[in-house]
């Protein structure tokens, strides 16, 4: 398939993405508690609240994130002081282990570091412009809904360069710690579009420019043999349905990851991270 495409006009519409701030927390957030430590809230329900060494640097790194309290012990606030110093943000005593029962999942590894952040802006299909001379990568995942899932994706985006992640703002997993550790700090570096309509951001994406791949095992042709040059959007479905209709008729070609057929298919975040490995190179 040739990667000249004609460019078609770019339409002046704008896609509606739901914002960050109006999706639910971790509902082991929110939750109604009483006893010791019951005092220890998020400051606005529609904080985010990351734990773990990985993620709370990745976003004290991130200039674009709202800090607004760090609490950590003291062995651990030792191992970041620099990187607290530089961000402005003050330490306080991080809760007893009962208290941190009621503010992060059971059994979640805190490592002594809990930051609570306001949720991130991850902007709208327009801001995908292709860049000359370059690869442009967007990943788009149709109705995954597994927050680790989602997580995982956003890791190997940020690995393997991609501009963007986009999922639908419904039928798709909210900005939690527990997607955040699954992203090993990629929820920090790539940003991550809500749209409201996956066929109509598909449509924008075509007039800037991108071709579109869908992946699905029922076809001839693999990932690496689709030549559509530089700027492309891979759509992944869901593990359970895969790609819905709509979604997958947007697409300008349908390609698989070859396999031994020892397995069906592969979760979903590791096919993610194959297809954008072959497509990068």
């Amino acid at each position: 398939m040739s990667a000249n495409r004609n460019k078609r006009p770019r339409q002046a519409k704008r896609l509606d993405a739901k914002r960050p701030a109006q999706q639910r927390p971790d509902r082991s957030s929110n939750r109604q508690h009483s006893g010791p430590g019951s005092e220890f809230r998020l400051k606005h329900p529609a904080n985010v609240l990351l734990y773990g060494r990985n993620s709370v640097e990745a976003a004290l790194k991130n200039p674009q994130r709202e800090h607004v309290r760090l609490m950590a012990t003291p062995k651990a606030l030792e191992g970041i002081a620099d990187l607290v110093a530089k961000s402005g943000i003050r330490a306080q005593a991080l809760p007893s282990a009962e208290t941190l029962a009621h503010l992060i999942p059971s059994g979640a590894p805190h490592q002594g570091l809990l930051l609570e952040v306001k949720p991130l802006d991850g902007g709208v299909v327009e801001d995908l412009t292709p860049l000359s001379d370059k690869k442009n990568i967007v990943l788009m995942l149709d109705q995954v809904t597994d927050p680790q899932n989602v997580g995982a994706c956003l890791r190997s985006a940020a690995a393997f360069g991609a501009r963007a992640v986009i999922t639908q703002d419904r039928n798709s997993p909210a900005e939690t710690g527990t997607l955040a550790r699954a992203s090993a700090g990629g929820l920090e570096v790539v940003p991550w579009i809500r749209a409201s309509n996956l066929a109509q951001a598909l449509d924008t994406l075509k007039d800037m420019g991108y071709w579109h791949m869908g992946l699905d095992g029922s076809t001839d042709t693999s990932v690496k043999s689709a030549d559509l040059g530089n700027n492309i959007v891979l759509v992944m479905g869901s593990e359970g349905k895969g790609l819905r209709p709509l979604v997958r008729k947007h697409c300008d070609v349908i390609a698989k990851i070859p396999m031994t057929g020892a397995v069906e298919s592969l979760n979903v975040s590791n096919a993610a991270a194959i297809a954008l490995y072959e497509l990068t190179q």
